[in-house]
């Protein structure tokens, strides 16, 4: 089995279509070649490379331009979610990137992939957070997530005995 490979279609952190590479035997008998994403690097297949590389030019403006419309659509967005938190005021739990999708499904009707959401971790901290987007064709965006501590009796009857600051009086 040769290690390199023709890929047919776009393969997540390994390449393009049209692209030549090289792989481990193993993810070539049993990912690539199985799921027909890629073809044995052989006279046919290189015939065939410039005719991939042209069909992957024209996706690669049709995605540019979805994602750059996606793009115009997230910079401006702001969603919230409302979070138990403790007396203290610490969060019980995280926001994760699959919490963000669903919110941002449910309140500004847009659809993300879970891995298009850049986070390094989960957010653990109340307060409004930037959070950075990555779409297709290296497109970068981004939106705002408002997380908003769920009211507890016990913060009700903390804050009504603080002083009131300067806006409040």
């Amino acid at each position: 089995m040769a290690n390199k490979l023709l890929l047919i279609e776009d393969v997540e952190d390994l390449g393009r279509s049209g692209d030549i590479v090289n792989v481990r035997p193993g993810f070539a008998r049993n990912f690539l070649l199985p799921r027909g994403l890629a073809l044995v690097a052989d006279r046919s297949a290189l015939r065939m490379q410039a005719r991939l590389q042209e069909e992957r030019k024209k996706k690669a403006i049709e995605d540019k331009r979805q994602a750059e419309e996606q793009k115009n659509i997230l910079d401006g967005v702001v969603i919230e979610t409302i979070v138990k938190v403790d007396h203290e005021g610490h969060m019980y739990g995280s926001v994760s990137s699959g919490d963000i999708v669903h919110l941002l499904e449910k309140q500004a009707n847009i659809v993300l992939e879970k891995r298009a959401i850049q986070l390094k971790h989960a957010i653990k901290e109340l307060g409004v957070h930037q959070i950075n987007v990555k779409l297709n064709e290296g497109v970068q965006s981004s939106f705002t997530l408002k997380i908003i501590p769920e009211e507890v009796k016990g913060a009700l009857s903390i804050k009504a005995d603080a002083e009131p600051t300067a806006e409040e009086s």
